[in-house]
């Protein structure tokens, strides 16, 4: 059997997070998701890639039709009010995308129709009998193994399951289990931490069961295209919400116009409760269909608190539009970005938020600028100073290692790495500032050399910024500006970001570029 093959990189770039589930608004565990994607979409601009941001809500199934019972009005209606709430929640954390996918929209229904149809043609569907436990708030029957004695879902701990007996059609997901073992043999780098990983293919060794793909009566979703009495089950519909979102606004909603240009997706970033479904039936579904796989999976862990999963349904969720209003979008964007290894579980604790961002952001970066910009507006009247840095200068020799150490992390989705190598050249630029003295060499009459060393500062921080901009687009302006640029990063395009394409290298910084007085970058930040 032969083993699908993976895409060469081409000059595009397309990257999802999950479509969010709108049974309340986001929180910070949603934000977390949305956060990276942003940071590693920003990041692949820099690289001068194409590149094609898919976010987007999940808005069909019981447990939204539920809620929105409970609130007295239309379904619809809710989810229209819930996607409010992410896109405010998007603008105040800053973060940009390029498409919104929404699985209630009629274009979305035409896919799904189509690519219903490919599976059925194959014979991968079937009617069945299904009986077990089901948990509303997964959208999934469970194994005994995934309750716990009370029979509540181990993710969703507060909410008991409900007994299910009844007729459902069936994907032919058994059908698959050798060709999915086959490429992630061959390819393991498809699914990202190793394990992360792990855990799927342990879970595929237990022998990968026939899934559910309808419901019976459940009137909010599109009806299954051969059985009215059935509507087409939310993981079947809201998976296929990242193809839809690849057309062009004007495009005739079919499938060769969904994938004529950024299929396939390079990254699907997603939370590890939610693997299964994106790592085992949705590359078998595109199996089945005839389509190319996705390229890579990567799946990141459950931010905590308390030591507990955040969560709507578990009622420890931490308020993200509050925390965002109380701290600004970068302080929020740094702060999980750096503090959380991506793939690992993270535990939010207040007072560490206020000291990381203090300690990096104002202290070790903001600071250096501000009295470094003080000194270069005394000693070379507020111009960038033309000199040449020997090869051999120390913070030259870190500043020019740190493309390699920051493209590398970013590429591996590991923004502690990427964050930690800038905090590392500023940390530098500190030393190298205070061991070298340029006040006194000043008095001394040494004037090429504080030249030399204000330079080299001031165009590690430079380098500082650019690698950051990713993460924290708002401050690595705000540094630009200072240095006599007029850059935005905030609102970072592809035409712009070409300007900005040899940014990453050492010795940017225009001699004779006049520069803005000292103002603090970065505000230090206090405890609420």
């Amino acid at each position: 059997m032969t083993t699908p093959a993976l895409n060469t990189v081409s000059d595009t770039f397309a990257l999802t997070t999950p479509l969010y589930y709108v049974n309340g608004r986001p929180h910070i565990g949603s934000a977390y998701t949305t956060m990276a994607a942003d940071a590693l979409a920003r990041f692949y601009r820099l690289r001068g890639r194409s590149v094609l941001s898919i976010t987007g809500t999940d808005e069909h199934g019981q447990k939204i039709e539920r809620t929105a019972q409970s609130r007295n009005i239309a379904p619809q209606l809710h989810c229209d009010e819930m996607v409010g709430e992410f896109n405010r929640l998007w603008e105040k954390l800053n973060i940009q995308y390029d498409r919104f996918s929404r699985t209630t929209t009629p274009r979305h229904h035409l896919i799904v129709k189509e690519f219903f149809q490919r599976v059925w043609d194959k014979g991968d569907i079937y009617l069945g009998e299904q009986q077990g436990w089901y948990c509303v708030a997964c959208e999934e029957f469970k194994e005994e193994r995934d309750l716990t004695e009370e029979k509540c879902c181990t993710t969703h701990p507060n909410q008991k399951a409900e007994w299910r007996d009844e007729s459902n059609y069936f994907f032919r997901l058994s059908s698959y289990q050798e060709r999915l073992e086959e490429l992630y043999s061959a390819h393991p780098e498809m699914i990202q931490p190793e394990s992360r990983r792990n855990e799927v293919l342990s879970f595929m060794k237990q022998g990968l069961q026939d899934f559910s793909i309808s419901r019976v009566n459940l009137a909010w979703g599109f009806p299954f295209p051969t059985d009215p009495d059935h509507t087409i089950y939310v993981w079947f519909d809201a998976l296929l919400g990242y193809v839809t979102a690849l057309l062009d606004p004007d495009d005739e909603p079919t499938l060769d116009n969904a994938l004529k240009r950024w299929w396939p997706i390079d990254l699907h970033i997603i939370g590890k409760d939610i693997s299964r479904f994106h790592a085992l039936y949705w590359p078998a579904m595109l199996m089945s269909a005839g389509l190319e796989v996705t390229q890579k999976l990567f799946i990141h862990g459950f931010l905590t608190k308390d030591g507990l999963k955040m969560g709507k349904s578990t009622g420890n969720a931490l308020d993200a539009f509050e925390l965002t209003d109380r701290y600004q979008s970068d302080a929020v964007r740094y702060y999980f970005l750096k503090e959380v290894e991506f793939g690992r579980d993270g535990d939010f604790n207040e007072t560490r938020f206020v000291n990381v961002l203090n300690a990096d952001l104002a202290n070790d970066l903001g600071n250096l600028l501000n009295r470094t910009l003080r000194m270069a507006h005394k000693y070379c009247e507020g111009k960038v100073p033309a000199v040449a840095i020997p090869d051999s200068d120390a913070l030259r020799s870190r500043g020019e290692a740190l493309e390699g150490q920051v493209v590398n992390a970013y590429k591996n989705v590991a923004f502690h790495e990427a964050c930690g190598a800038v905090l590392g050249l500023a940390q530098a630029g500190n030393k190298y500032l205070d061991e070298r003295a340029p006040w006194t060499k000043y008095k001394e009459g040494k004037q090429e050399i504080v030249e030399e060393i204000l330079y080299a500062v001031l165009e590690s921080v430079r380098l500082a910024a650019y690698w950051l901009s990713p993460i924290t687009p708002t401050l690595s302006g705000a540094i630009y500006k200072q240095l006599g640029y007029d850059v935005s990063f905030s609102n970072l395009k592809e035409e712009a970001a070409i300007t900005l394409n040899n940014h990453g290298q050492w010795g940017i910084l225009s001699a004779g570029q006049i520069m803005e007085k000292p103002q603090p970058v970065f505000q230090k930040l206090e405890l609420a």
